[in-house]
């Protein structure tokens, strides 16, 4: 990811942030490569957990 911004989802806030944000790192995901993506956090845990669960 170089130098470039890295974006975060924070699950207390619900919000994405940016990379220097203040919240704890066991209250975010990422980090993501555009906040486009961060936005996206949710979407792809729900996609992932349904194919776990859809292997067991």
């Amino acid at each position: 990811m170089g130098s470039e911004q890295r974006w975060w989802f924070c699950l207390r806030h619900n919000t994405v942030e940016p990379e220097d944000t203040a919240c704890p790192g066991k209250d975010l995901l990422g980090p993501y490569p555009t906040r486009e993506a961060a936005s996206h956090a949710l979407d792809l845990v729900r996609q992932r957990n349904e194919e776990w669960d859809a292997q067991d």
